[in-house]
């Protein structure tokens, strides 16, 4: 079957830019579900959220996460921000593969946001600086209960991304 990292933590955390770069140095497929969603339904997340709702789009996340889980080969699959609080995503991804959480404060995530990742994220279209720290504080506390549940968890913060790729590598291989 292969192995299969499941990078999870909030939007903007990291996770798409790091598996990528993950990939590279392991020469493991790289999934990033939520392109591969638009890609499938021909439309945006935002447009999905908007037309068929967010049950529509958990659905389709989990059918993705399942799917992924069976494929064959080594994975690198970065999930969407809400994925693992859905269902019981984080309890299948964590006997699938290994569940790495990529942990950054409100501040930190905020800060590596352009313009474009705030507009393309259906929950912070619209907010100034303050009012997107305050949410995103918020909603990651409702989160952490779901993320904290990874086999794996990084603290990103103050680390480079050759750090962060370090310490998941080292993490893998301790529990071959």
């Amino acid at each position: 079957m292969g192995i299969k990292l499941f990078l999870v933590g909030y939007m903007g955390c990291g996770k798409s830019s790091l598996g990528k770069k993950l990939s590279k140095v392991t020469g493991y497929e790289f999934v990033d579900m939520d392109s591969v969603i638009e890609q499938r339904e021909g439309a945006a997340i935002s447009e999905i959220f908007h037309y068929a709702g967010e049950e529509y789009f958990r659905r389709a996340e989990r059918a993705l996460i399942e799917e992924l889980a069976t494929k064959e080969g080594d994975m690198i699959i970065s999930t969407g921000g809400g994925a693992p609080t859905w269902s019981d995503n984080m309890e299948y991804m964590n006997r699938a593969g290994v569940c790495v959480y990529l942990r950054r404060t409100a501040q930190q995530i905020a800060s590596r946001l352009s313009p474009h990742g705030r507009q393309k994220r259906p929950k912070l279209r619209g907010l100034n600086d303050e009012e997107l720290v305050a949410f995103m504080t918020e909603n990651m506390a409702e989160r952490e209960p779901y993320y904290s549940q990874a086999k794996c968890i990084v603290e990103c913060a103050e680390r480079s991304d050759a750090e962060i790729i370090d310490i998941i590598l080292s993490y893998v291989k301790s529990n071959e």
